[in-house]
């Protein structure tokens, strides 16, 4: 049985299926990379698939993939060993790897397995981190590159897209399912058949999350209301679902009439920094119809609904004034192996490039949408946000790019 080569790389490459992972000579720089295990709470996706482990291990790269790492995205040891990665069985010899590609932030107790010049790759969870924690980050002097605000060539955030496009999709599936009978919801089918009206679905945001929750209700038949107080964004959406539907500013008395005779309600208002904005107060809710679904997406960021608290996969759901509410932050986490591969997508092309350019620390002074997500570099703040957040001095990597050129 032959193989044949990979063939030459760029920017724009597509997963090619291989039989057998292939070394390529090249005098490209070669990247030792490191997968871990996640051990986030309730954490279900890997970072690279074994996919994306050929790809890199045919271009000359080395992946060191912790034991288990994707077996909760149903991607095996074996898939892994089969792909060119080495396994290994302690959480230490995986930290040994030159560049680390995480999911979530790296967890406290692991910290310690960092050493000055490592490249980690994560999300970071900005509402959520302590100050401590960016300070132990800081006196390990790593770069540390965030997903939040990762950005590509054409100046979008590839990551933070792609799990919005999952959540938002996701959103209305799991309304769906609690406006049922078996999960005490008001019986109905979200969407419609012929000689019934309607389910009506309200969208809070016009940003990714809610453009992909409109076109998913669309698609089911359903009456989509789209509140967000930005024009320009309900502009955009409108052209992008390529159909007129009902689109309002956020208006309490406009917002209240058509909350109290949803069916669903999903919230995605987003904001770059903080809280998201609470445009629902409790009293809509207590007016909205018995057995409604709420799916406050903006959860981890405080969420936009009065009533929201924060819930979990195991036990997702809790009613209140008889409106049940689903408040998981998480939710690309429930798909797991669709938001592993979309993730791993973008990663492994980066990582691609970075090694056809140098490594990590070369290309990223050539690429800006790459500096764009470091958030520290070298014991220096290099995050605005953060800085702000915890009163520790901001150092502009702009600046030092510009230095270097």
């Amino acid at each position: 049985m032959s193989t044949q080569p990979l063939a030459g790389f760029s920017s724009k490459y597509s997963p090619t299926t291989l039989e057998a992972p292939i070394r390529i000579s090249r005098k490209s720089t070669q990247l030792v990379i490191g997968v871990p295990r996640e051990r986030g709470y309730q954490e279900n996706r890997v970072s690279l698939t074994p996919q994306a482990v050929m790809q890199l291990v045919g271009m000359g790269h080395e992946v060191i993939v912790e034991s288990k790492a994707g077996v909760a995205s149903f991607f095996s040891d074996q898939a892994y060993s089969e792909a060119g990665a080495r396994i290994v069985y302690e959480a230490e010899e995986l930290y040994k790897a030159h560049v680390i590609v995480k999911v979530g932030p790296i967890p406290a107790e692991e910290v310690k397995y960092l050493s000055p010049g490592k490249v980690v790759f994560s999300a970071i969870h900005l509402p959520t981190m302590q100050e401590d924690y960016l300070k132990a980050l800081l006196d390990k002097k790593i770069i540390g590159i965030a997903y939040e605000y990762l950005r590509d060539k054409s100046d979008s955030l590839p990551i933070v897209r792609s799990m919005s496009e999952i959540a938002g999709s996701s959103a209305i599936l799991i309304a769906a399912e609690y406006m049922s009978n078996q999960f005490q919801g008001n019986g109905k089918l979200l969407g419609g058949v012929s000689g019934i009206p309607p389910s009506k679905v309200v969208i809070l945001g016009a940003g990714t999350v809610g453009e992909f929750a409109a076109r998913t209700a669309l698609g089911l038949g359903s009456d989509v209301r789209i509140f967000d107080n930005s024009i320009s964004r309900l502009k955009r959406l409108q052209n992008n679902l390529g159909q007129r539907v009902f689109t309002s500013v956020i208006q309490p008395e406009i917002l209240g009439e058509e909350l109290r005779s949803a069916d669903v309600a999903v919230g995605a208002m987003h904001a770059e920094k903080g809280r998201a904005p609470m445009v629902v107060s409790e009293e809509m809710v207590q007016r909205m119809k018995p057995g409604s679904v709420i799916i406050d997406v903006s959860i981890d960021q405080g969420g936009c609904f009065e009533t929201s608290e924060v819930t979990n996969h195991t036990k997702p759901v809790f009613k209140k004034y008889d409106v049940i509410h689903y408040c998981v932050p998480n939710i690309p986490s429930r798909v797991s192996q669709t938001a592993s591969v979309s993730l791993s997508n973008v990663l492994a092309n980066l990582l691609l490039d970075a090694g056809e350019h140098g490594g990590i620390e070369s290309y990223l002074w050539l690429e800006k949408g790459l500096r764009a997500g470091i958030y520290c570099y070298n014991g220096q703040l290099t995050n605005k946000y953060l800085s702000e957040k915890f009163n520790i001095p901001f150092t502009n990597l702009e600046l030092i790019a510009s230095a270097r050129m």
